[in-house]
């Protein structure tokens, strides 16, 4: 058993294997997941449908749908940020007049719309790339966009890495905003860093999500969603 953990390690794999299941995992502080609950309680019931809804048109979970949004916006279908972004999912306007939304505020438009872009930058991903790795490229493709997500696979492959492996991609994607980095590269500056923080908090998220709908642990989940009521 010793011999073989020490050659996973020695060759990587231990690492990848740590990376995939639990990478994400310090996200997330206890003040972070304490909200995370009250929001559970307090706002997705509002918008649960639309995840459904947009779901079911695109195949897409709605508990990761409903993760993103929560990254997002913390549910609030009026968030606006300085940039400009709107709405429950934070459309750009660019974005919104691609998917033919009319109205970033309306819940339902936002939410369908940020649903049916995330299939978009999904089916630019190479089709030889299985999950997860598919999955957290095409978040991070979501949020910093497919051309520097494309930017930091070519600078791991530069560095003899895999282009295709998420664990290996999240490494390079800060270089974006390195001069010495980002000059070599079609698309520029990007802030890399934030779209690594973005997939790792949205799989907290997810991970979340889908606990609260399958567990059968109702004390504790009776708790969570009652801590700080009234």
């Amino acid at each position: 058993a010793n011999a073989f953990l020490n050659l996973v390690h020695q060759d990587g794999r231990l690492e990848r294997l740590r990376a995939r299941y639990f990478g994400h995992s310090d996200r997330l502080n206890f003040v972070d997941t304490r909200e995370f609950w009250r929001h559970v309680r307090d706002r997705l019931p509002e918008f649960r449908a639309h995840f459904e809804q947009a779901s079911q048109l695109t195949g897409i979970d709605w508990r990761l749908l409903a993760a993103i949004g929560y990254q997002e916006s913390h549910w609030r279908a009026e968030a606006v940020s300085p940039t400009g972004v709107r709405g429950i999912m934070m459309l750009t306007q660019s974005t919104a007049q691609q998917m033919g939304i009319s109205d970033r505020n309306d819940p339902q438009q936002s939410i369908d719309g940020g649903a049916r872009y995330l299939r978009v930058v999904e089916k630019k991903i190479p089709e030889r790339i299985q999950e997860p790795n598919r999955l957290w490229l095409t978040l991070a493709g979501y949020n910093v966009g497919f051309g520097h997500l494309e930017d930091a696979r070519i600078l791991t492959e530069r560095d003899g890495a895999s282009p295709d492996l998420w664990f290996e991609v999240k490494q390079r994607l800060p270089l974006l905003a390195d001069k010495a980095h980002y000059q070599t590269v079609k698309y520029g500056f990007a802030r890399g860093q934030e779209a690594v923080d973005y997939v790792d908090k949205i799989r907290n998220y997810y991970d979340l999500l889908v606990w609260f709908t399958t567990t059968n642990d109702r004390k504790t989940l009776q708790h969570l969603l009652t801590a700080d009521a009234g």
